[in-house]
C-alpha cells in the first residue's frame, strides 16, 4: 500500500500564546465539560488542509507555500475572544479568536489557496474562519452538558492573550495516534524570502 501523509499547512505560534491557551483551557476546565482538549504546544492557525497525500507530492505543497510567502511581508496577530462552532447554544469545537492585521492574513492564506490550486490540490469545503481550537466536544456529550459549556463561554471575562508577529508558515505532517496526533514539521518558509528550508536546516 502506497504511503499517503497527512499534511496541512500552518502558522504556529509562540510560547507565551501557548501558555495563555492553557490558562484559559485550565478556567474552562473547572466546570468539568465534556470536552477533548488540545494540548497547547500543538495548537496552531491552519491556513489550508490538505489532508492524505503521497510523499511525491510534499516538494508542490512546499513550492506553492514558498510562492505565497514571498509575496507576504511580517505582520502582527492578537489572539483575543472565546466562542465555539458552530455557536454557543451548540457548541462542537472550543476556540480563541484572532485579531490584528486580519487583512495581511487572509492576503496570504487567499494566495496559498491560489497556488495550491495551481498545483492540482482542491482548496477546501469550508472558508477560511481563522481561530485557534481549544478543544472538540465528545460526541457522546449530552445536550445540557454542551448548553452549559456554551453559557460559560459566554460568562467568560474578556480574553486577551496577547500579540507575535507572523514571520514564517511550515508546511507540517500529522500522524494521528490514540493519545492524540503528532505534528512533525517538515518545511518553514519565511514570509518575504524566496526559498522553502526544510525543517531544522
Amino acid at each position: 500500500m502506497t504511503e499517503r501523509i497527512r499534511t496541512f499547512v500552518a502558522i504556529e505560534l509562540p510560547e507565551a500564546i501557548q501558555q495563555g491557551l492553557a490558562r484559559v483551557q485550565d478556567q474552562l476546565k473547572q466546570g468539568r465539560p465534556p470536552v477533548r482538549w488540545v494540548s497547547p504546544h500543538q495548537i496552531h492557525l491552519t491556513l489550508h488542509f490538505l489532508g492524505e497525500i503521497p510523499p511525491e507530492e510534499l516538494p508542490a505543497v512546499a513550492e506553492a507555500a514558498r510562492i505565497a510567502a514571498s509575496g507576504a511581508l511580517p505582520f502582527e496577530l492578537e489572539a483575543a475572544g472565546v466562542g465555539a462552532f458552530p455557536n454557543l447554544g451548540r457548541p462542537r469545537v472550543v476556540w480563541v479568536g484572532l485579531q490584528g492585521d486580519m487583512e495581511a492574513l487572509h492576503r496570504l492564506q487567499s494566495r496559498l489557496t491560489q497556488e495550491l490550486a495551481a498545483r492540482g490540490f482542491p482548496p477546501e469545503d469550508r472558508p477560511f474562519s481563522p481561530h485557534l481550537t481549544l478543544g472538540r466536544v465528545r460526541p457522546q456529550a449530552r445536550p445540557q452538558e454542551a448548553r452549559g459549556l456554551g453559557q460559560a463561554l459566554a460568562a467568560m471575562k474578556p480574553v486577551l492573550l496577547g500579540r507575535w508577529r507572523v514571520t514564517e508558515i511550515r508546511v507540517i505532517r500529522s500522524d494521528l495516534r490514540p493519545e492524540g496526533p503528532l505534528y512533525t514539521p517538515l518545511y518553514l518558509v519565511p514570509l518575504g524570502h524566496a526559498q522553502a528550508l526544510p525543517d531544522g536546516a
